[in-house]
């Protein structure tokens, strides 16, 4: 059996998330559709990781077990023949036997999208989260080197949250300004549920000036008496990118 790995970005907008489930479209409903097309059979994508709803990516990885002898193009080219115009399959990789998009994978890169300006922006709406008035842009980094390194995220994730441990490791995390648009790029280990957008509420509510910069430490230590700011909206989430050991590649 072959593993193919598919490089899949979607706009999230009018899905329920990644995973299949009873209560809407999923991604993962369309591109297997897609590839039942392609290849007159059935098969089941396993991901590196779920979005929420209406959260987009660049670069979702999913992988799935084939006996097609199909080149790799077909697996780009003619899958997307197939999928609607909000997904699209940006790479197809064949990979050594035993790799698995999620449990090989050895980082992830997610950016969040601020759209700061007065007046909204129609282009921007439904890529990011558009807040009005000045950010202490200045404030939110100095909260943000407080997240690199090892962390007890515990107080970061949502309450349906069912991982085994909530200790993660971030790689980088900053904060940058392009004109009225400001990434929150965190790179990491992996990530809790909602962890990347409450960890964004809380560096907006620094930026806003309603909360200190210190905070940050205090709440990863899990100090009583705070509790971290709104979970920011999905819409402005967006998975950039997932590692992998670079000698998995046939």
């Amino acid at each position: 059996m072959r593993t193919i790995l598919l490089m899949i970005e979607y706009d999230g907008s009018a899905y329920v998330g990644w995973q299949i489930q009873p209560n809407g479209l999923a991604v993962q409903e369309v591109v297997e559709a897609a590839l039942l097309q392609v290849l007159g059979q059935e098969v089941r994508i396993h991901s590196s990781g779920r979005t929420d709803a209406g959260v987009h990516a660049l670069n979702m990885a999913a992988h799935f077990l084939t006996a097609s002898n199909l080149p790799l193009q077909a697996f780009r080219e003619g899958v997307n023949r197939f999928l609607p115009r909000d997904v699209v399959i940006r790479e197809a990789l064949e990979m050594q036997e035993g790799f698995h998009a999620r449990f090989s994978a050895k980082g992830k890169w997610y950016r969040y999208t601020i759209y700061n300006d007065n007046v909204r922006s129609p282009l921007a709406a439904r890529t990011s989260w558009h807040l009005r008035g000045s950010l202490d842009l200045a404030q939110m980094r100095i909260a943000a080197d407080f997240l690199v390194g090892k962390h007890d995220f515990q107080a970061f994730r949502s309450s349906g949250c069912v991982a085994k441990t909530s200790v993660r490791e971030i790689y980088q995390a900053e904060v940058v300004a392009d004109r009225h648009l400001v990434y929150v790029d965190l790179k990491g280990s992996g990530f809790l549920r909602n962890m990347v957008r409450i960890l964004v509420g809380t560096l907006v509510e620094i930026g806003q000036g309603k909360r200190s910069a210190s905070d940050l430490p205090k709440l990863l230590r899990g100090e009583e008496g705070l509790i971290c700011g709104p979970t920011a909206p999905a819409h402005g989430l967006c998975l950039q990118e997932v590692w992998y050991q670079l000698d998995q590649k046939l």
